[in-house]
């Protein structure tokens, strides 16, 4: 072939896989043949529609749609026999020229999509470390709790129950690591802190009064294993969480937080003798005000940690004033590694078994709705995958905890609120979170160091923390449609609906234990009636009226559309009153002459 037929060809090669977006491109070299990139990398990158190569005369174009020219180029321009092109044999050719630098690499729309999501920023190690253990601190105080109830109420003794607290933080990081960083089909990877669930602390308390603390861990195993099996229904619920019911979820959840925090800033024993007394209050408000001053600061990194380093100076005042003890914080060991069913091997009862898989969609029901919330703080999109994701996490991290002496696993709804409150989105300052409670519950000299921190310490940083998710549902509620439809009812039902069980925590206590469980949640509750009143109203039309009740006309300006089609050609009004095209007033039915 000639000089000038060659040219003459390849232009014309090159032209038709610029037509066609055929992922091929035209060597300089010495040969000038075409050259193609490597089996490994065209497979790979053909499947997932990505990397676009650029032509040495800037042409950029695509592997889909290419067999047919890449036939075509291959049985012209390649020679070699051992490059077949019904086989994408393209062996080594592909890597050598991307070393000689003969085409570039460029990532496609998709793969910097994942790469600026909100929570794949990465803030360094000592800025994970800070933030991650602020998040700890925010919610160590409820992880301990409910080893600490069960335990208490299932006779064990104070050293097994720092067995099961040092189990609980272990099996928590590592819950908390799963759902940040995920694996494939577990975590939603998102910035969500994972720990044992309050939801299942009656129950649990119930079956261990029967049947120990192993029937317990047994009723958590299988109980999560039919949770783990259900989660694909779960998943599929994206389309039924608009705006309205995550608004109205994580409102509840900031509501159903505050009288944890009032618990906590009157002291959180409340069989103690101090409890409530004007010092633990004063406590407490002296460290929401140190919040509020560090949170003005002009400083970013010091508005940022604010709740931690008031945390640690609220623990300096609590030391100074005599209102803590370290005291106890050598006793003990100080390293210890959780054991393999360290008090017995499970049992397993049908009963507690169905006691606790009603626990299981109740946490279901929580966990999708810290999700969502987080979800929409963060400002990232969560579909029905990504949820399902977070609920196998959910279910895989509290099937697996009772091997290691711990409960079901659940996302804690407080460190939602610290991350609104921050700013700081980043899944993998949460994730150094998860590595700081492994440690934390490796290292039991540590626990019993963060367990000094006084309660009203904790109490005056909840108080901003809790209130911040609620104003973060208030956010999202105020994005909602309110205009001839029922969204108006539908807010007012469930968020009264759930508050019930926060003002009266007694208000179930005659019903079923299964109704108990299920609706003495504030969360559980309000998510119930939002997501069925949004069915009933906004997706079941049928027996809609089109004149909107009372409740729907209330808060907007209505006009029946039967009262418009009265109107005539000409119609005006003016100064209050109708008028007709000749000018003439037309009376207004109860009107009263005016």
């Amino acid at each position: 072939m000639t000089e000038a037929g060659g040219q003459a060809c390849r232009e014309s090669t090159c032209a038709l896989a610029e037509r066609c977006r055929v992922g091929v491109a035209l060597a300089e070299g010495r040969q000038r043949r075409l050259r193609i990139l490597s089996q490994t990398y065209l497979y790979y990158w053909w499947q997932t529609e990505t990397e676009p190569i650029n032509c040495p005369k800037g042409r950029t174009a695509r592997y889909r749609h290419f067999l047919p020219v890449l036939k075509l180029a291959l049985s012209f321009s390649i020679k070699s026999p051992e490059v077949r092109p019904d086989k994408f044999h393209a062996a080594h050719l592909g890597e050598r020229w991307c070393q000689r630098g003969e085409i570039t690499l460029q990532p496609t729309q998709s793969a910097q999509g994942q790469l600026t999501r909100p929570e794949d920023e990465r803030l360094g190690l000592f800025a994970n470390l800070a933030y991650g253990m602020q998040h700890i601190l925010t919610m160590y105080g409820g992880i301990v709790a409910v080893p600490l109830i069960v335990g208490q109420a299932a006779g064990m003794s104070p050293a097994d129950i720092g067995l099961l607290i040092t189990a609980s933080l272990f099996a928590g990081g590592v819950a908390t690591i799963l759902q940040t960083m995920g694996l494939p089909f577990f975590g939603c990877q998102l910035p969500l802190v994972q720990g044992v669930s309050f939801a299942g602390v009656a129950t649990m308390i119930a079956i261990s009064g029967t049947g120990g603390i192993e029937a317990v861990f047994g009723a958590v195993i299988l109980a999560s294993l039919m949770g783990l099996l259900i989660t694909p229904v779960f998943s599929r619920i994206t389309r039924f969480f608009p705006p309205l019911v995550a608004g109205i979820v994580i409102t509840t959840i900031g509501l159903t937080l505050m009288p944890v925090a009032g618990g906590w800033a009157m002291g959180g024993d409340r069989n103690a003798a101090d409890f409530g007394s004007q010092a633990n209050v004063l406590l407490a408000g002296v460290t929401l005000v140190i919040v509020l001053l560090l949170s003005k600061v002009g400083n970013a990194a010091i508005s940022r940690l604010s709740i931690l380093l008031a945390l640690v100076i609220g623990t300096a005042i609590a030391y100074a004033a005599g209102m803590t003890d370290f005291s106890r914080v050598s006793d003990g060991p100080v390293f210890a590694l959780p054991k393999i069913f360290e008090f017995g091997y499970p049992t397993f009862g049908v009963a507690a078994t169905i006691s606790m898989f009603i626990v299981i969609l109740v946490t279901l029901v929580e966990t999708s709705a810290d999700i969502f919330a987080v979800g929409e703080i963060v400002g990232t999109k969560v579909d029905s995958r990504r949820l399902g994701d977070g609920l196998r996490a959910d279910m895989l991290s509290s099937m697996l905890a009772p091997f290691v002496g711990s409960f079901t696993q659940s996302a804690f709804a407080q460190n939602v609120g610290l991350v609104a409150v921050t700013g700081i989105r980043s899944r993998y300052v949460v994730a150094t979170g998860g590595l700081i409670l492994i440690a934390l519950g490796l290292l039991p000299i540590m626990g019993r160091v963060v367990a000094a921190i006084p309660s009203p310490v904790l109490g005056g940083a909840g108080i901003v923390l809790f209130g911040t998710v609620a104003a973060s549902g208030i956010r999202t509620l105020s994005r909602v449609d309110y205009v001839n439809n029922m969204n108006l009812i539908i807010v007012a039902t469930s968020i009264g609906f759930g508050t019930i069980p926060i003002v009266i925590p007694q208000f179930y206590h005659h019903f079923p234990a299964w109704v108990e469980t299920i609706f003495h949640s504030g969360i559980s509750s309000s998510a119930i009636m939002a997501i069925t009143l949004n069915l009933l109203f906004n997706h079941l039309k049928l027996g809609n009226s089109d004149q909107p009740s009372v409740f729907g006309a209330a808060s907007e300006r209505t006009i029946r559309y039967a009262d418009i089609a009265q109107l005539e050609e000409g119609d005006y009004f003016a100064n209050g009153k109708l008028y007709n095209a000749d000018g003439k007033e037309v009376p207004l039915a109860g009107s009263g002459g005016h």
